[in-house]
């Protein structure tokens, strides 16, 4: 965005910006376009199970984040590589705790799910 663009403007190229973002992230991270075919599905599953609506909420919301997460590590992913393909620690750390933050929201997912059901 342009330095002082307010209002309708600044919200409408925000928008602009982020839509390109989930069609990078769908066209490069096979990952993400997993877990964006999983959500529509799980989330209708949810529909047809004996839960109220605030457990819904919680299962579907666990996945939603999963998705946040997954956008967030396909971020850091994109930097790093933009820096170099070459070997480094630091490079290599960042890719893994961006990986493990994943990880974690996906065995929250599950944990979610697996308290609401039980």
């Amino acid at each position: 965005m342009k330095p002082g663009e307010t209002g309708i403007k600044r919200i409408i190229d925000a928008t602009g910006y982020s839509i390109q973002g989930l069609k990078a992230t769908w066209k490069y991270e096979e990952a993400f376009r997993l877990e964006m075919t999983l959500l529509p599905i799980l989330t209708a599953v949810t529909f047809f199970l004996p839960v109220t609506k605030l457990e819904q909420l919680a299962m579907v919301a666990s996945l939603v984040l999963v998705v946040i997460v997954e956008l967030l590590n396909s971020a850091v992913e994109a930097v790093v590589d933009r820096i170099g393909h070459e070997h480094h620690e630091l490079s290599g750390r960042a890719k893994d705790i961006g990986s493990a933050a994943v990880f974690v929201t996906m065995l929250l997912a599950g944990f979610t799910w697996l308290v609401v059901l039980i």
